[in-house]
């Protein structure tokens, strides 16, 4: 077995202006599956860390954005060299601060790095230009240029946060903007030190880090140097970012939470490997990743073969410490998120619902880590709030459908509209019920983070969320756009006659 006792000596400074900033007061982190064991120490910033940072990050915006997009891609791609060299140790790191298994830490990390390589693939779109022919009566020609906003936060979520980070940084890099990031409170210390070696290898100010209690942050979205915020966390703290950012009207793109449908139709593959498939979708990360399926929607005559597929696959399921090999999922991140799980659970049997449990919680120096054992809820009455809410948790309903209309109705009525999912034989049947879905991302027979396109433009409707990542959209999204009209002699001598 693994040894899973860590010293309290990880730590991570701020990194601001080229160099690093201890701090008088520091975060301490914890280990969620044993809530009593430090893992390290991040520096809490105070007002004036931020407003340094700000001031850093503007500072070395002219440089910056006076570089071609091909000139910082190259930057870039140097500032990542030998990344993967201390992968393991991030990896360590993040599981014990985030509670997830070591191999979805490791993944976290390698997945921060292909964002990072595909964005730089799109130098070349970076600074496209498109030019308008003349028009009748008007002449002018007019081209359509694209410049960087300046100085942007990009503030990112404990579940995922390296992956996360690299969805937006990179993109608002080449674009030639400079950039602070704010590693999540609960679990700053793997994302603060991965950051800090990339921006040890950019010009001082390029790249920024800040780390601290929320109530000091303000800053980060208030200052009127900031030009955008790129915020991925949960529709109350987006709403808390657009509250902030309304005083200086500063942009906002925010990636919030999710209540996923997986749609299974009546000719839907429930074999082995589709079943795995939605099982990862469910489960992975204890349920925490914002995408998941959060409620499967099945057509009444398949659900018993689906919830047994699924009972198959959850009583194998090994509840434990990240570290530990054998351990297939790890604790919640934070007391109150398994508070709020355990209360959704109970309510459903309260009503009556059929309340499936699996795995064993751990038991000695585990025993007070943020477990909660797997669930199904099978044929949940859609009012209740494991329905209706998101879990963010190892816990699913189980809804069953009569017809395809009424699936579809079942899908989109809720507050969100970040992902979803339609399992069926068929591709007509996949596009058209695809197609109706109220999401930003649709997967056929599959779900979940692990099979993103990292080059598509992702985000939310409804309140999900503003703005997309990924891809040109995701550069795009921390551009402005500028069009520049210039007299045409011979469309003005045209018009004059």
């Amino acid at each position: 077995m693994t040894d899973t006792t860590t010293p309290p000596t990880v730590t991570s400074p701020l990194y601001i202006g080229g160099a690093a900033r201890d701090t008088e007061q520091h975060l301490t982190v914890v280990d969620p599956a044993r809530p009593d064991v430090v893992v390290g120490f991040a520096a809490a910033a105070t007002a004036a860390d931020v407003d340094d940072a700000v001031a850093a990050a503007r500072a070395a915006f002219p440089s910056w954005s006076a570089l071609s997009p091909r000139e910082r891609a190259t930057a870039m791609a140097a500032a990542v060299a030998g990344i993967a060299d201390q992968r393991d140790d991030d990896a360590a790191i993040l599981s014990q601060e985030n509670g997830k298994i070591r191999l979805e830490s490791w993944i976290d990390a390698l997945v921060f790095e292909l964002r990072w390589h595909l964005a730089l693939e799109l130098a070349d779109e970076v600074d496209a230009v498109r030019t308008l022919p003349v028009a009748p009566g008007i002449p002018v020609s007019t081209e359509v240029r694209y410049q960087p906003l300046g100085v942007v936060t990009v503030i990112v979520p404990f579940n995922w946060p390296i992956a996360i980070l690299g969805a937006a940084l990179p993109h608002a890099l080449l674009a030639g903007n400079t950039a602070i990031v704010k590693p999540p409170p609960s679990a700053p210390l793997a994302t603060a030190r991965l950051v800090q070696r990339v921006a040890e290898q950019l010009p001082p100010g390029v790249l920024n880090v800040v780390t601290g209690e929320d109530a000091q942050m303000s800053g980060l979205i208030r200052s009127t140097d900031v030009a955008k915020v790129c915020f991925t966390g949960s529709v109350g703290g987006g709403k808390r970012i657009m509250e902030l950012a309304a005083a200086t009207l500063t942009r906002v793109t925010l990636e919030l939470g999710g209540n996923d449908a997986a749609v299974f139709l009546e000719d839907a593959v429930l074999d082995d490997a589709h079943l795995d498939r939605l099982f990862a979708a469910v489960y992975d990360t204890t349920g925490q990743i914002c995408m998941n399926a959060k409620r499967v929607l099945v057509h009444r005559s398949r659900q018993d073969e689906l919830v047994a597929g699924l009972t198959e696959r959850l009583e194998r399921v090994r509840l434990g410490h990240g570290l530990d090999p054998a351990t297939t999922m790890g604790p919640l991140h934070q007391a109150a998120q398994k508070a709020f799980v355990d209360e959704l659970v109970q309510e459903a049997k309260d009503a009556g619902a059929d309340v499936r449990e699996f795995g064993e919680l751990p038991t000695g120096d585990l025993a007070s880590g943020h477990f909660v054992r797997p669930v199904i809820v099978v044929g949940a009455d859609p009012a209740l709030r494991v329905v209706t809410h998101e879990q963010f948790g190892p816990v699913i309903p189980v809804i069953p459908f009569d017809s395809e209309d009424e699936a579809i109705r079942l899908a989109n009525d809720t507050w969100a509209g970040l992902c979803g999912s339609v399992w069926t034989a068929d591709p007509a049947a996949a596009q058209r019920v695809g197609s109706r879905l109220v999401c930003g991302y649709v997967w056929v027979n599959d779900h979940g983070a692990t099979r993103l396109d990292l080059r598509a433009p992702f985000g939310g409707m409804k309140q999900s969320g503003l703005g997309r990542e990924q891809g040109i959209d995701g550069v795009r999204a921390f551009q402005d756009t500028r069009a520049i009209a210039t007299i045409d002699p011979e469309a003005l001598a045209a018009l004059a006659h």
